[in-house]
C-alpha cells in the first residue's frame, strides 16, 4: 500500500485540501467554503469532516495516510496552537488546533502558518525547488512571509517568525490592524492597493484590481502611476528584507502576482534602486513569482506532514 498524507489550507473564504503522495503527486484535490462566520466550533467540525473524508478517499485509492498537515492564517506557536488570528477567522485565537484534531481524528497532526506552508510548497514543487535557502513573501489581504533555511521554514523563538508585513516603512503612517501605524502591509498588500485606488477616486478599480491592471496595460496614465507607486511600496519592504537576510532569492506569492512582468519588472528595478551594492546585484537577486498558485498551501502542508512524521 502506497503511503501518502493529507494537506489542508485554511483560509477565511475557502478551505483547500488534498491527498498527496510522498513524491508530491496530488491524488485528491478539494475546495470547500470556510463559512468562518459560523464560528470556531463549526470550523473545527468542518476540518474534522474534511480529514475523515480524506481518510476514506485514501482507502479507496489504496493509500495509507501517515499524517495530516495544516496551514492556517494566524501566528502558530510551536505546539500547534493559534497564538493570534485576524477577524477573517473569528475566535480562532487560542485554539489548540493540533491537540484538538489529533483527539478527533486519531492520526498525527502538524500545524503551521499558511505562508510558511506556501513557502514550503514552493520549496518542494515550485519556484524554490532547487533552493535550500530563500525568502518568500505573500501579498494578499495582508502581507506574510517566510525565510526558508536548509529547506525548512525558520520559525523563531515562539513560532511566529515571518511577520514581515508589520515592519514600519512610514513613521506615523497609515494605521494598521496590528495597533501600530505605517506598517508595510498598509502600503503594499492587495488591500492597500484597493484603498489607494479608492483614494484616487476609482471605485471600480478598488473593487476589482484586475481592471486597474487592464487599464495600465491599455496606456491609462493614472493607472500606470498607481501601479508604479504600488510596486515602489513593495520594493521598499523587499529591500529592507534583503538587507536583513541577504537571501539567494526572493519568491513572491499571492493572486496579484498573476499579473506577471507588469508587476515584477518595476519591483525589480526599484529593489535595485533601494538596495546597497552587493546585496541585490552582481549578480541580481532573483525575484520570482510563485509557481503553484492556490495549491501551494496544500502541497506545503503535505510536505510538513511528511517531514514531521519522519522526524
Amino acid at each position: 500500500m502506497q503511503q501518502a498524507v493529507i494537506g489542508i489550507d485554511i483560509g477565511g473564504t475557502n478551505i483547500k485540501a488534498g491527498i498527496v503522495t510522498l513524491t508530491g503527486e496530488l491524488i485528491v484535490d478539494r475546495t470547500l467554503p470556510t463559512y468562518s462566520e459560523n464560528g470556531k466550533e463549526a470550523l473545527l467540525n468542518k476540518i474534522e469532516e474534511i480529514a475523515k473524508n480524506g481518510l476514506e478517499e485514501a482507502s479507496y485509492h489504496n493509500l495509507h495516510i501517515l499524517a495530516l498537515g495544516i496551514g492556517t492564517a494566524g501566528f502558530i506557536n510551536l505546539e500547534g496552537e493559534i497564538g493570534s488570528a485576524t477577524a477573517n477567522l473569528p475566535d480562532w485565537k487560542g485554539t489548540p488546533l493540533r491537540a484538538e484534531l489529533e483527539k478527533r481524528i486519531g492520526i498525527s497532526v502538524y500545524v503551521d502558518n499558511d505562508v510558511n506552508m506556501l513557502a514550503l510548497g514552493e520549496r518542494w514543487q515550485g519556484s524554490g525547488k532547487d533552493l535550500d535557502h530563500f525568502l518568500c513573501v505573500s501579498l494578499g489581504t495582508g502581507i506574510g512571509g517566510c525565510l526558508i533555511l536548509n529547506g525548512l521554514p525558520y520559525r523563531g523563538r515562539s513560532g511566529y517568525a515571518g511577520a514581515y508585513g508589520h515592519q514600519v516603512i512610514q513613521m506615523n503612517g497609515v494605521p494598521c490592524t496590528c495597533g501600530s501605524a505605517g506598517c508595510w502591509e498598509q502600503y503594499a498588500s492587495v488591500t492597500a492597493l484597493k484603498r489607494q485606488a479608492a483614494e484616487a477616486g476609482e471605485k471600480a478599480w478598488a473593487e476589482h484590481p484586475r481592471l486597474l491592471f487592464d487599464e495600465m496595460r491599455a496606456g491609462n496614465k493614472k493607472a500606470q502611476d498607481l501601479i508604479l507607486q504600488y510596486t515602489e511600496y513593495i520594493a521598499v519592504g523587499l529591500s529592507n528584507l534583503i538587507h536583513h537576510f541577504n537571501p539567494p532569492a526572493v519568491i513572491i506569492g499571492g493572486a496579484v502576482t498573476e499579473q506577471g512582468d507588469v508587476l515584477f519588472q518595476p519591483i525589480r528595478s526599484f529593489v535595485q534602486k533601494f538596495t546597497m551594492d552587493g546585496f541585490a546585484d552582481r549578480p541580481d537577486v532573483p525575484i520570482l513569482p510563485a509557481k503553484l498558485g492556490n495549491r501551494a498551501g496544500v502541497v506545503g502542508a503535505a510536505k510538513l506532514a511528511i517531514v514531521r512524521s519522519k522526524a
